[in-house]
């Protein structure tokens, strides 16, 4: 009888899978519009006291994302001051919305690879994942392997599409 032998295992091909640098704690948002009068004005003295007042213990061990839903202008220290308080209580968080906060936690994954391992190999990146990642996520993976890679492809093993082929 002949070995069976996992071809895949011995391949050099470096799979990147996005759904393993998905973060799962929970997104929130701070949304200034209640701090508004009458969702429009932002008072500096009521803003200041209201944020005095804010329990900010519930957003620990949460991702935060502070924004403004309603259609008002509101000046940019506003955003910065609710900072302050969550970077007290040591809570991470963008201003932006919940999409900003995706695209900050995906590129503060990424930027912590090593480049070396994708260095004239096979790279594939995987396209199917329970958990959303943000097509930021894989134009980012791309422009970070490219310059190292031998050949980039995307999908699954099975059904990969090729993207990238570097200069001989």
């Amino acid at each position: 009888m002949k070995e069976i032998v996992n071809r895949v295992a011995n391949s050099p091909i470096v799979t990147i899978d996005l759904e393993e640098f998905y973060r799962f704690e929970e997104r929130v948002v701070f949304d200034l519009k209640d701090y508004l009068y009458q969702e429009l004005v932002l008072r500096e003295k009521d803003f200041r006291a209201a944020l005095k007042e804010t329990d900010w213990s519930q957003f620990s061990g949460k991702l935060v994302a502070i924004d403004c839903t309603a259609d008002a202008i509101v000046p940019n220290w506003a955003f910065m001051l609710v900072g302050t308080y969550l970077t007290a209580m040591d809570i991470e968080y963008v201003i932006g919305d919940l999409k900003t906060l995706e695209q900050y936690l995906f590129e503060k994954a990424l930027s912590k690879i090593d480049v070396e391992k994708f260095r004239q190999r096979p790279v594939v990146i995987k396209g199917c994942s329970k958990h959303p990642v943000p097509m930021y996520a894989y134009g980012r993976i791309l422009s970070i392997v490219q310059p190292y890679a031998k050949s980039i492809m995307y999908g699954e093993p099975c059904s990969t599409v090729p993207l990238y082929k570097s200069p001989k």
